[in-house]
C-alpha cells in the first residue's frame, strides 16, 4: 500500500496550556552559574570560576537558550579543568603574599650536591688506584683472643702488599671504587672487620693526593666518602644491635641504656682508629664514626669535632684540607646542634687562604696546564657547603664580620663568590650596597669581576633590596658592569640582571638596558656567538615585566628580537614571548590587558606570531601545531578597537594573510568576524543602514573566503553553518544561501571515520548532530523566488541519499525522522521561533495550499524511505521496534489521521512495535498511550478528535 503523507495543523498554544511547567526545572545541570566567593573577613572578593571573565559574546546573545552548556565549555579558551588548576595556582600565589616568609634558609642536602659534583668535575686523563683488596680472599683460622688482637694490629700496619693499577679511564676508576665498596661490605658480612677497616683506610688515602689529575679531586672525594659513610653506618648498626637485647633502643638513647660490652666494643673501634699512623686516613675514619660516640658519651661528639677541626690544620695541601673540613661539617650537622666547629673550620681556612695560590701551587697548575680559575672552582663544592651551613645559623652581625674579614684578604674573589653562593639571600639583598662596593674594588686572578656581579644579579633578581634602595643598587652595580670589556662576560652578566631590571624598573629603563646590549653585540656581529645568552635575556625580561604592552612598544624590543637570525632559536624565543603574554593576561588582576587596541602592540605581537606561523611545517607535530595555534588565537581574541569595526576587520584581514598555516587561527578569525557582524547588528538593533549592511556583507564574504582554507572538514561544516546563520540574522540572504549550499555539497566529503586519540571512530554521530542543527536552522530560511519551494531542504535530502550508512547504527532512521519533524513544522501557520526582520516561509507563503502540497510531497518521499529502512531492520527486532514506535508517534501526532491511509499506517506501525515489545522497556508503550491521551485533550477539531479516539481504542486492545 502506498502512503501519501498529509501534515496536520497543530495548535501550539493549546499544547502549551495543557502541559504544566510550574514545577519544572529548566536549568541544565552543567549550566555555568555565577557564585560570589567571600573571604574570611566576610568581604566579597571575586566571582567564581564558573562565570566567564569576559562578557557573553553577541553571537551567544543571538542564540541564547539554544546552546547546550557543554558547547559553552567547548568555546572557552581553556578547558574547565585547566582553568581550575590555573585558578588554584593563582590562589596559592595570592595566599603566599599574605603569609610571613620564613627567613631560615633551606640548606641543600649533600645528596642534591653529589650528582652535580660527579657531573661537573670529570677528566679524560688516566688515573691509578690501589688494588690489594680487589678479588683477594683471606683464610680465617681459629685463634686465641690475644692472637686475634695482635694479628689485627699487625694487619693495620701491613700495607706493604699494595699494588696499583695505572692508566685507568674515569669510568674504569669509578668501577674499581665501586668494587672496593662491594669488597668492604662482603668482608663485613663475613665478620672480617679489620679487612673492612683497612679498605676504609685505603680509600681515605686516595684523598691525600690532590695533585695528580687535580680537576677530578671533587668527584674522587664524593666517591670515597660514599664508602666511608657505608663503613660508618655498618659500625653504628653493629654497635646498636649489640646494645639491643629484648627491646630496641629509642631514637634519642642515652649511654646508661648501653651495656658495658657494647661500650667496650665502641672504645675498641676508636682505639683501632688512633693506631692509624697517617693523619688523613685517621681523621677521615674517625669522622665517619663520629656518631658512634653517642654509645659512650654524647658530649664527646662536640669535643671530637673541635679536636678534629684543629687536627686538620696539619694537612699541608689547602685543597685536601678544605675537603676534609667539608666532610667534618657534613657528618657534624647530622650528629649535633652545636655549630662552633663550623666557625672554627672556616676561620682556619681563612688563616691559610693565602697559601692556595702560592708559588708551588701555581707551578703545579702550570705543569698540568690548568687555569687558575679552574683550580679555584675545585674549592667551590667544599667551601659552599661549609659557608652555607655556617650562615644558616649565624646572625647578621656575625655574617657582616665574616664579610669584612673576606674583604681584607688579598685575591679574595674566590671568598666573595663563595659568600654570594652560600650566604642567606636576604642578608645579601639587605647589604647589597656594601657588597657592591667590595666587589667593585676586587681585582684578583682566577675569578673575574663579571662572574661576581653575575652571581649578585642572580640573587637580587630573586630577593630584591628594599624599595628605596633598588635604584641606587642598580646604578652602583652598573658602573662596574659597564666596565667589562669582554662581550661574552658582559652578556653573561647582564643575563642574570635582566629579571631584576624587568621587575623593578619602568619601560624607559628596560629600553635603555636593551639599547646597551644592542650597542655591545652588534659590533662585528658578535651576537651570533651569544644566542643562548640573548635568548635568556629575552625570556627573563618578558617573564618578569610588569607592563607587557609597554614592553612590546619599546623601540629596542623588536630590534633585539631581530638579532636572532637562526630560525629555530627565533622560533623558540617568539613562542616563549607569546606563552608569557598569555600567562600575564590570565594572571592580571587589574584586567587592563583583556583587550588590545594599540596598533604598535598589535604589530609587535603580529610579527612575533608570524615567526611561529612560518616555523610550522610538515615535520611539526600535531600537539605543537595545536599549541602554537592556541597561543596566536589567544592574542587575536584580545584585539578590540571598540566601535571602530572597519579597523578591526582590516586587522583580521592582515591576520588571515599572516597565519595561513594554522587551522586553529583561521577558525578563530572566522568566529571573530562573525561576532563582529553580530555586534554590528546589535548596535543598529537589527535595522541596518546602507553602510552597516555593506559592512556585514563584507564580514560574511571574509568568512566565506576563509573557511575553504581550513583542512578539517568538520570545522568547515560547522563554520559554514554558523556563518550562514550570521548572514541570515543580518538579512544577507544570498550569502546565507551560499553558505548553506556549500555546506550541503561538502557533506559528500565527510569521511566514514575520524581518528580520535589514535583510535578510529565513526563519523555518523557527528553527522546526526550536524543534520539536526541544520534542520532547526532551515526552518528560518526563506525560499528564494528563483529556486522553488524548500530548495535547500531538497538539496540536503538528495545529498543524504548518497551517503553510505552503517547498517548497525540508527543514524539514517534518526535523520529521516528529523526530516519529518522539520517538514511538519514548516507546514504550520506560524513557526515556533523567529529571527528579527527575517521573513520566514510561514509569512512568505501564508500556508498557501500549493506550498503545503509541496511539503506533503517531500514528506511522502521521506516516509517511503523510512518504511524501507524498517523493512531492512527485520534482522534487528529491537531497533525495528524502537524505530516503528518513533515513526508511529510522528504519524499519530503530526499527520492528518482523517486520511484513511495515514490512520491505517499508524495502526500498522503500532502493531509492528508491539510485536517485539519484550525487547525494550515494558513501560514504553504505556507511556506512549498516556501521552496520546493527553494530546487528545488539546485537539479542538471534532473530526480529528474522533479519529484520535478511534486510534486510541485500536491500540489499547494491543497493550
Amino acid at each position: 500500500m502506498d502512503f501519501k503523507w498529509k501534515c496536520a495543523k497543530i495548535d501550539r498554544n493549546e499544547n502549551r496550556k495543557f502541559f504544566n511547567f510550574k514545577n519544572c526545572n529548566f536549568d541544565h545541570p552543567l549550566k555555568s552559574t555565577k557564585t560570589i566567593v567571600f573571604d574570611s573577613k566576610g568581604t566579597k572578593s571575586r566571582l567564581s570560576l564558573a562565570s566567564s571573565v569576559s562578557s557573553k559574546s553577541s553571537l551567544e546573545h543571538l542564540l541564547d537558550g539554544c546552546d547546550d552548556p557543554l558547547s559553552q565549555f567547548a568555546r572557552q579558551e581553556m578547558d574547565p579543568l585547566s582553568q581550575i588548576a590555573a585558578e588554584v595556582d593563582a590562589l596559592n600565589v595570592k595566599s603566599s603574599k599574605k603569609t610571613i616568609v620564613d627567613t631560615t634558609p633551606l640548606i641543600s642536602t649533600w645528596n642534591s650536591r653529589r650528582a652535580l659534583i660527579l657531573n661537573k668535575y670529570t677528566t679524560s686523563e688516566r688515573l691509578s688506584i690501589a688494588t690489594s683488596f680487589l678479588g683477594t680472599e683471606n683464610i680465617v683460622r681459629n685463634q686465641t683472643t690475644v692472637e686475634k688482637v695482635k694479628h689485627r694490629l699487625e694487619q693495620l700496619d701491613d700495607f706493604q702488599d699494595i699494588h696499583y693499577m695505572q692508566n685507568l679511564t674515569q669510568q674504569e676508576y669509578i668501577g674499581k671504587i665501586n668494587q672496593l665498596n662491594s669488597e668492604l661490605i662482603a668482608a663485613w658480612k663475613t665478620e672480617q672487620r679489620v679487612k673492612s677497616l683497612k679498605i676504609a683506610i685505603l680509600c681515605s688515602k686516595f684523598l691525600s693526593d690532590a695533585t695528580s689529575v687535580m680537576q677530578f679531586y671533587p668527584s674522587k672525594f664524593v666517591l670515597v666518602t660514599d664508602i666511608l659513610d657505608i663503613f660508618g653506618k655498618l659500625v653504628y648498626e653493629r654497635l646498636k644491635s649489640k646494645s639491643e637485647n629484648e627491646k630496641s633502643l629509642p631514637e634519642n638513647f642515652t649511654p646508661d641504656l648501653i651495656p658495658e660490652s657494647a661500650k667496650e666494643t665502641c672504645l675498641n673501634w676508636f682505639y683501632k682508629i688512633s693506631s692509624i699512623r697517617e693523619l688523613l686516613p685517621r681523621l677521615y675514619v674517625e669522622m665517619c664514626l663520629i656518631k658512634c660516640y653517642s654509645f659512650i658519651n654524647p658530649k664527646e661528639i662536640d669535643t671530637a669535632l673541635m679536636r678534629i677541626s684543629k687536627m686538620i690544620r696539619g694537612i699541608g695541601d689547602p685543597l685536601v684540607a678544605a675537603y676534609a673540613r667539608c666532610y667534618l661539617v657534613r657528618v657534624g650537622i647530622l650528629t649535633t646542634t652545636n655549630h662552633e666547629y663550623i666557625h672554627e673550620c672556616f676561620a682556619d681556612f681563612l688563616n691559610v687562604y693565602h697559601t692556595i695560590s702560592n708559588t708551588s701551587i701555581r707551578a703545579e697548575l702550570l705543569k698540568q696546564n690548568i687555569d687558575l680559575s679552574v683550580y679555584f672552582s675545585l674549592y667551590a663544592p667544599a667551601l659552599d657547603f661549609i659557608v652555607q651551613n655556617y650562615s644558616a645559623y649565624a646572625n647578621d652581625l656575625q655574617l657582616n664580620e665574616f664579610l669584612m674579614q673576606c674583604r681584607d684578604k688579598k685575591n679574595n674573589s674566590m671568598l666573595l663568590l663563595t659568600i654570594l653562593h652560600s650566604f642567606r639571600p636576604e642578608f645579601i639583598s639587605l647589604h647589597a650596597m656594601e657588597i657592591i662596593s667590595i666587589l667593585s674594588e676586587t681585582n684578583s686572578d682566577g675569578i673575574t669581576k663579571g662572574i661576581l656581579f653575575r652571581q649578585l644579579g642572580n640573587i637580587l633578581s630573586l630577593f630584591s633590596p628594599p624599595v628605596e634602595k633598588r635604584v641606587h643598587v642598580f646604578n652602583e652595580a652598573w658602573k662596574s658592569v659597564n666596565t667589562l670589556t669582554n662581550v661574552g662576560e658582559y652578556i653573561s652578566c647582564v643575563e642574570l640582571w635582566s629579571p631584576y631590571i624587568a621587575s623593578n624598573f619602568d619601560i624607559n629603563t628596560i629600553n635603555s638596558f636593551f639599547g646597551d646590549i644592542l650597542s655591545r653585540v652588534i659590533q662585528r656581529r658578535s651576537f651570533e656567538r651569544y644566542y643562548n645568552e640573548l635568548q635568556g635575556i629575552m625570556d627573563k625580561t618578558v617573564s618578569n615585566a610588569t607592563d607587557f604592552h609597554g614592553l612590546l612598544n619599546m623601540d629596542n624590543f623588536l630590534s633585539l628580537l631581530d638579532l636572532f637570525q637562526k630560525d629555530s632559536t627565533k622560533f623558540d624565543v617568539c613562542k616563549n614571548i607569546l606563552e608569557k603574554y598569555k600567562s600575564f593576561c590570565i594572571n592580571d588582576e587589574s584586567e587592563t590587558h583583556l583587550v588590545i587596541n594599540d596598533p604598535i602592540t598589535i604589530n609587535s605581537l603580529m610579527c612575533i606570531a608570524k615567526v611561529l606561523n612560518d616555523g610550522v611545517n610538515a615535520l611539526t607535530s600535531d600537539d605543537e601545531r595545536r599549541h602554537i595555534g592556541n597561543l596566536i588565537s589567544f592574542f587575536i581574541l584580545r584585539i578590540n578597537f571598540g566601535r571602530d569595526f572597519e579597523r578591526q576587520l582590516s586587522c583580521y584581514v592582515d591576520a588571515r594573510a599572516s597565519f595561513a598555516n594554522l587551522d586553529i587561527v583561521l577558525h578563530a578569525l572566522v568566529n571573530c568576524v562573525n561576532k563582529l557582524a553580530i555586534e554590528t547588528r546589535q548596535i543598529v538593533k537589527g535595522n541596518h543602514t546602507k553602510k552597516t549592511s555593506a559592512f556585514v556583507k563584507a564580514c560574511v564574504a571574509y568568512c566565506y573566503i576563509t573557511i575553504p582554507s581550513i583542512l578539517s572538514i568538520t570545522q568547515r561544516l560547522d563554520l559554514y553553518l554558523i556563518t550562514g546563520q550570521v548572514a541570515l540574522a543580518n538579512l544577507c540572504l544570498g550569502q546565507s544561501d551560499a553558505c548553506f549550499e556549500t555546506a550541503i555539497q561538502l557533506l559528500r566529503e565527510l569521511p566514514k571515520t575520524f581518528e580520535i586519540d589514535g583510535r578510529q571512530k565513526s563519523s555518523e554521530t557527528y553527522l546526526q548532530s550536524y543534520i539536526l542543527k541544520f534542520l532547526s536552522l532551515l526552518i528560518l530560511v526563506p525560499d528564494s523566488p528563483e529556486k522553488g519551494v524548500l530548495y535547500l531542504l531538497r538539496q540536503l535530502i538528495e545529498q543524504l541519499k548518497e551517503i553510505e550508512y552503517d547498517a548497525n547504527q540508527s543514524t539514517q532512521s534518526i535523520i529521516q525522522l528529523s526530516l519529518l519533524d522539520m517538514l511538519c513544522t514548516a507546514a504550520q501557520e506560524t513557526y515556533p521561533y523567529k529571527l528579527q526582520n527575517v521573513i520566514s516561509n510561514d509569512q512568505l507563503y501564508g500556508s498557501d495550499l500549493k506550498f503545503i502540497s509541496e511539503i506533503n510531497d517531500i514528506a511522502t518521499g521521506v516516509l517511503d524511505e523510512l518504511l524501507q529502512i524498517l523493512q531492512r531492520m527485520s534482522e534487528r527486532p529491537k531497533v525495528q521496534c524502537q524505530t516503528a514506535l518513533e515513526l508511529f508517534e510522528r504519524v499519530a501526532l503530526k499527520a492528518d489521521l482523517c486520511d484513511d491511509k495515514m490512520f491505517e499506517l499508524a495502526v500498522r506501525l503500532w502493531n509492528l512495535s508491539i510485536k517485539n515489545r519484550q525487547m525494550i522497556d515494558s513501560r514504553t508503550h504505556h507511556k506512549m498511550f498516556n501521552h496520546l491521551q493527553a494530546v487528545r485533550g488539546t485537539i479542538k477539531n471534532r473530526s480529528s478528535c474522533q479519529r484520535m479516539d478511534e486510534l486510541l481504542n485500536r491500540i489499547k486492545n494491543k497493550l
